[in-house]
């Protein structure tokens, strides 16, 4: 080889160490205050409500509360409310007074934190912190690649929760389905909890079946947590509560069962969930108003149990397709919801909850992507601090599908990057890297330093979402989404790990019948 040659074979070798080297680089992992996006990005630059139609709710809310109040309070939720200063009517229905709502809204947690039980996946719902989860206990599983529904089991419960474990942007795993293979309710509620956290470390979202579950469920989870000083000291796993059958009805054994809860330590999740044109008014600010006033009379009901207990402001209410009264979970209308939800959680400073990322559709399809890409970014734009059932939901809650959760994982990745927003600081509009270009240099930004620093750190990359071009796609042979869906979820789940300790989950068999 001539000298030429030698040079010319050492600088393309130092050039292809250098690729070699950045890509090393791209491929590792980012610390977390680098990454694009992550979980509690700020949102709440989106908002369809004025501060006047946000003053006009919560008034319409309080006039529905003193005049109309709610009925079917079990006696203990009567005791509590009224030594509190809510008024008993001959009609048996609890009515509101302004002072009393306002008395207890001082008294409400605010800025709580839900933890997990490993602390990096702790949730701060302060502000306009931004997460999203699942949720829906659907009583479908949904085969991506047959379209055939059948009904869902503890092992599909626990391989969702086993991917959610691994899944960057999906940061809480509330129940997703219904162990429809166990017919002994208290079996099915301690083996969702069982399920969820032998799965994952996030944080647990769960309900009761009946208020006698409590306590053999909370033992389980003191069995799980080391014992009750360090379960209360980092409750991992949140009641679900639906307090209310709206309209303006409370759920008397779902209430019993919040009590039982909130003694044991449990966050609670307050979910009014009507239905706009059925359960709920058809308009989409008075369905607000109703879920705001059923939310309101929870966060009575709690803090005159115990002041300061955290409770989230679970306005849910769903939509009707008002052609047939079937739900509509993932039209604009739901969106529109949920983020006019999110603004009366801030108006009353709240950490609050509304469901996003809803299907209709009942498989990943075309339609499936359009509504939880627009329902899932809106609510977080809107700042939701809690975006429920936001991956892997189809058939309006009725189906849930694992490719669909992996998939999901890619949608909520784009729609945080969308809440993050774009970062004006000094560096990002300094012209010294146009004038390097234009100027001095090749008349591009590839290969920039500027592009080369911030490829990772300001722009998001799908896992399973496909960016080739024509030919590149048929040189691979055409991957299919969901083949490549499918792939990722079976290598999460050829090694995700049970998270339960061995010998805690030895004890936990013993004592109770664990179908896992």
């Amino acid at each position: 080889m001539t000298e030429i040659g030698e040079r010319e074979g050492e600088r393309a070798s130092r050039r292809a160490g250098g690729r070699a080297a950045r890509v090393a680089l791209r491929a590792a992992p980012l610390a977390e205050d680098l990454r694009p996006v992550r979980p509690g990005l700020e949102g709440g630059l989106y908002k369809p409500l004025s501060e006047e139609g946000m003053r006009r709710i919560h008034e319409a809310a309080l006039d529905a509360l003193e005049e109309v109040g709610l009925s079917q309070a079990p006696p203990s939720g009567v005791e509590a409310m009224t030594a509190a200063g809510a008024i008993l009517g001959d009609d048996g229905r609890l009515r509101y007074p302004r002072a009393l709502v306002e008395d207890m809204l001082a008294k409400a947690a605010r800025n709580i934190t839900l933890h997990g039980r490993d602390p990096k996946f702790d949730l701060d719902l302060s502000g306009n912190r931004v997460h999203y989860g699942t949720a829906g206990a659907a009583v479908h599983i949904v085969d991506a690649m047959t379209g055939d529904y059948r009904e869902s089991t503890a092992a599909d419960l626990y391989e969702a929760a086993r991917l959610v474990q691994h899944l960057d942007n999906v940061h809480f795993f509330q129940r997703a389905m219904v162990c429809r293979d166990i017919a002994d309710n208290l079996e099915m509620d301690l083996n969702t909890i069982y399920a969820c956290c032998a799965g994952t470390k996030k944080h647990i979202g769960t309900s009761f079946s009946e208020p006698a579950h409590v306590g053999p469920c909370v033992e389980l989870l003191h069995m799980i947590a080391g014992g009750e000083e360090a379960w209360r000291a980092r409750p991992f796993v949140s009641n679900s509560n639906c307090f209310v059958v709206p309209p303006m009805k409370f759920a008397e054994e779902s209430c019993m069962a919040m009590e039982l809860a909130i003694h044991a330590g449990l966050p609670v999740l307050l979910l009014s969930a009507g239905q706009a044109g059925a359960t709920a008014p058809a308009p989409i600010a008075l369905a607000i108003v109703q879920a705001v006033a059923e939310c309101l009379a929870g966060v009575v009901y709690v803090n005159a149990v115990k002041p300061g207990h955290p409770a989230i402001f679970g306005t849910w209410p769903f939509v009707s397709d008002l052609r047939t009264g079937a739900m509509s979970g993932g039209s604009a209308e739901q969106a529109l919801l949920s983020a006019g939800c999110a603004q009366m959680h801030k108006f009353y400073g709240l950490p609050g909850g509304a469901a996003g990322g809803i299907s209709d559709s009942k498989l990943p399809d075309m339609q499936a992507g359009w509504e939880q890409g627009i329902t899932n970014t809106l609510a977080g734009l809107a700042g939701l601090n809690m975006v429920y059932e936001a991956v892997g939901m189809h058939a309006s809650l009725l189906g849930f599908c694992q490719e669909s959760l992996v998939i999901g994982d890619d949608i909520v990745g784009q729609a945080l990057r969308c809440v993050r927003g774009i970062d004006v600081t000094e560096d990002a509009v300094s012209i010294e890297a146009i004038k390097a270009v234009c100027l001095d240099g090749p008349g591009h930004y590839l290969g920039s330093d500027q592009t080369l620093r911030l490829m990772q750190t300001e722009y998001v990359y799908p896992v399973v979402g496909n960016r080739m071009s024509p030919k590149e796609w048929e040189e691979a042979k055409r991957p299919i989404l969901l083949d490549k869906a499918r792939a990722r979820k079976e290598a999460i789940l050829g090694q995700a790990q049970n998270q339960i300790a061995p010998g805690t989950d030895m004890a936990i068999r013993e004592r109770f019948k664990i179908y896992v």
